[in-house]
């Protein structure tokens, strides 16, 4: 049998609302990848549909326990960044990777700061370079449109895309530095949602769409990212695991969107993860 690989999730703790460090420990540890984590924030809430949320910010305590993970010798396959509270936490991170990068870690970069053409409240455009530069250490990222839009200096264009809308900006995000992307909340029609994926090293892109689901539900780009991060630790191709991401979120969309409980406590991610997890034997 062989060994079981150890990811590091850096992320911040929303106490309710199923996002963030509450989504990626159960899914990538359903996949059958330990998962070690190292909060950013702890919030009462995530930020979309709350109002008066507490934050408190952990930025001090970041190296203090990397240094300590070093210090045991800990070693970790791979690294996955989501949310990060403060601007100083982007060099943080990419001194974290660079502590504990061996040629065979996997990095993975979810730049999350901004969606539905709008930053978020605790963000500004310091914090957007930084996290492209933060994309430029990483082996793959997982930005949403509006993501990539801020990222690359561009206007942000909402509705449908073609073909060569979303090669254009895969192509410019592999510029950043990461050898593969995955653009999510791409469409070609009203009807269609997915993502499309690129591997800058063979030149391939794949689209991979499912039927639109009326709404919006928060949480879903964590829930979308760690489904993917532990499709690939188990070995699946990048189409393969994009295939997997976009289906496993939109079954847990769909099964949200019946049960009629409304959008902001997130996604019912929970009723998939036997079957997600059945997936890796």
């Amino acid at each position: 049998m062989n060994p079981i690989k150890r990811v590091a999730a850096i992320h911040d703790i929303s106490g309710v609302g199923k996002c963030s460090l509450t989504v990626v420990l159960p899914i990538i540890s359903t996949a059958g990848v330990e998962c070690s984590v190292m909060p950013t924030a702890v919030l009462s809430t995530h930020t979309g549909g709350f109002e008066g949320f507490t934050f408190r910010d952990l930025t001090e305590d970041m190296m203090p326990i990397a240094e300590h993970w070093k210090k045991e010798n800990i070693q970790f396959d791979a690294f996955y960044s989501g949310f990060l509270g403060s601007l100083g936490q982007i060099d943080i991170v990419k001194d974290i990777f660079e502590m504990f990068r061996e040629p065979e870690t996997l990095i993975m970069v979810d730049p999350v700061m901004a969606d539905h053409g709008e930053l978020y409240s605790l963000f500004t455009m310091d914090h957007v370079k930084g996290m492209a530069k933060l994309c430029g250490h990483a082996d793959v990222i997982v930005p949403n449109r509006t993501e990539a839009a801020f990222m690359l200096g561009r206007e942000y264009k909402d509705g449908p895309m073609t073909e060569a809308d979303i090669d254009d900006l895969l192509t410019a995000l592999a510029g950043l530095g990461a050898k593969q992307v995955v653009l999510t909340g791409t469409h070609f029609g009203d009807d269609d949602l997915g993502a499309a994926c690129y591997d800058a090293e063979t030149g391939r892109i794949d689209y991979i769409m499912d039927k639109r689901i009326e709404g919006m539900y928060h949480g879903t780009g964590d829930v979308f990212g760690s489904f993917l991060f532990g499709a690939l630790l188990r070995g699946r191709s990048l189409p393969e695991a994009t295939r997997i991401a976009v289906d496993y979120t939109c079954a847990a969309i769909r099964l949200t969107a019946a049960d009629g409980t409304g959008p902001r406590m997130g996604v019912r991610f929970e009723s998939i993860l036997a079957d997600y997890g059945k997936l890796f034997g």
